[in-house]
């Protein structure tokens, strides 16, 4: 900063100040890159941090756009070749990535990134086997072991103790591993005592992968968030704002807790040869913090809905359609699986009034326990310990219930286990409310071409099994403080 404050363009400055900022401001990291890019054209390693800042928060055209400049510039740059690889698979492209991962492995077969990449290509196109080999031969050179051994145990479920497992349990009793890694590894052995249904030591596993990131979450503030969000968003808000937004019936937002169903309710309908899966966008997120309407601001909520002005509404709205639009020119129906999306319904309905909003519920325990036992980012820090967990459950409930009496009939409730016990009939239940003729193709939607990037890749490669439902008896006596929290939406 203080070099910046002499010399408010020195490029090196400016990537520095863009590198400090990725993580957690990421609006900030983007211009800070975008002015060193302004001031070297030519540098691969500042169109490549540019690129990676805007993958970040999932604007994949121009992320792409700047790493294939940094290729242009230099081919060989390993670090480019594998972002692109990685930007491709999470735009849902991963045989586009096949090839760059190729190249790179050809240049340096032990980079930290090439086999992990590499591997995560081949898993989200379903080839789980090749995947497989990659992440072994990462293990054996001892490059990224946590990274590696966790995404190892994802691939496949296991009906005996692989010889994997003791590798893990040795390697979690390493002085030198970072609270990162002991949390990636808790988690891979945890998901492996839980393919042997050995519950007990699962869960053992899972509680110390929360307890070596240390995250806390203020459900205090959340909750009081809630309440201004519910007194805010009321059914006179909407009247006095009725024609505002844009009047597309493309966007579809497919919202819920996470683990709910959002994946295998996104494949179902993408399947579908007139909608287009956009995966998990975090665009509507950063309009909402770009007008102050976020969780950590409180008090706000009011002071954020007055700034949106008829005028700001219609813009708004147009540059979301067209970004839709971008993505899948021909479809009539793009869908956005960003579940944590049902904060934000109230912003969906100023901005788009004919959108089509699926709500994604599950048994509140399953649910739950479903999302405890995985290494989500930080950014789901109410995901640290069960109570906390189930705190934040008693919340989104209390949201939804909000925003189904406010919009009464106009979200698809999509339950779980409705979709699981007749896949057919709610399928055609769903087609039918995006307003599209039905196709059979919806019906074999784990055969369909694609990237699946999300926790839910190896199961949606699939066809529909029900065994995840009531799963969480098999951890009873160990979740006693989720159930507690969850009270009476608590179905034992």
């Amino acid at each position: 900063l203080q070099v910046l404050e002499r010399t408010p363009n020195h490029p090196l400055a400016l990537y520095i100040m863009g590198t400090l900022c990725l993580g957690y401001d990421d609006e900030a990291a983007l211009r800070y890159f975008a002015r060193a890019v302004g001031e070297v054209p030519n540098n691969p390693y500042y169109h490549l941090s540019l690129g990676e800042a805007y993958l970040v928060i999932s604007e994949f055209s121009p992320a792409i756009k700047h790493m294939q400049y940094a290729l242009k510039i230099q081919p060989d740059l390993i670090d480019a070749l594998c972002a692109l690889g990685k930007t491709y698979v999470a735009s849902g492209k991963p045989s586009l990535a096949l090839p760059l991962y190729e190249k790179a492995v050809n240049i340096n077969r032990d980079h930290p990134k090439v086999r992990i990449g590499m591997a995560a290509a081949l898993s989200s196109l379903g080839r789980m086997d090749e995947a497989g080999v990659y992440l072994k031969e990462t293990i054996e050179r001892r490059v990224n072991l946590p990274v590696a051994y966790n995404d190892l145990v994802q691939t496949r479920k296991f009906t005996a103790e692989p010889p994997e497992l003791q590798s893990i349990l040795k390697e979690l009793g390493n002085p030198r591993l970072d609270s990162e890694g002991a949390e990636m590894l808790h988690h891979a052995a945890g998901k492996v005592f839980n393919d042997l249904k050995r519950y007990k030591e699962a869960l053992h596993h899972f509680n110390k992968a929360k307890q070596v990131v240390g995250c806390e979450f203020d459900i205090g503030q959340y909750s009081r968030w809630i309440d201004s969000v519910i007194e805010t968003f009321t059914p006179g808000l909407f009247a006095a704002a009725s024609g505002f937004g844009n009047p597309s019936e493309t966007p579809v937002f497919v919202v819920g807790m996470p683990r709910s169903g959002t994946t295998l309710t996104e494949q179902i309908l993408a399947s579908h040869p007139n909608v287009y899966g956009a995966g998990e966008l975090s665009k509507l997120k950063r309009i909402a913090n770009a007008i102050g309407l976020k969780p950590s601001s409180a008090g706000d909520v009011v002071r954020s809905v007055n700034s949106l002005t008829p005028e700001l509404i219609k813009t708004l709205s147009d540059e979301h359609t067209s970004y839709l639009r971008e993505q899948a020119p021909a479809a009539l129906r793009i869908v956005d699986k960003m579940p944590h999306n049902f904060q934000l319904i109230g912003l969906i309905a100023l901005l788009f009034p004919n959108a089509r909003i699926i709500h994604c519920r599950r048994d509140a325990i399953d649910n739950c326990v479903s999302c405890f036992v995985l290494p989500f980012s930080k950014g789901h820090s109410y995901n640290s310990d069960l109570r906390t967990l189930g705190l934040y459950y008693r919340e989104y409930d209390r949201l939804m219930r909000h925003w189904n009496k406010v919009f009464p009939g106009r979200i698809f409730e999509n339950r779980y286990e409705t979709l699981v016990e007749d896949q057919a009939e709610q399928s055609r239940r769903l087609i039918d409310y995006l307003g599209l003729p039905w196709d059979d193709a919806c019906l074999r939607f784990f055969d369909r071409e694609g990237s699946v990037t999300t926790p839910s890749r190896w199961q949606v490669r699939q066809p529909i099994y029900k065994s995840s439902v009531k799963r969480w008896k098999n951890y009873e006596s160990e979740v006693q403080p989720l159930i507690e929290a969850l009270g009476d939406l608590a179905e034992i």
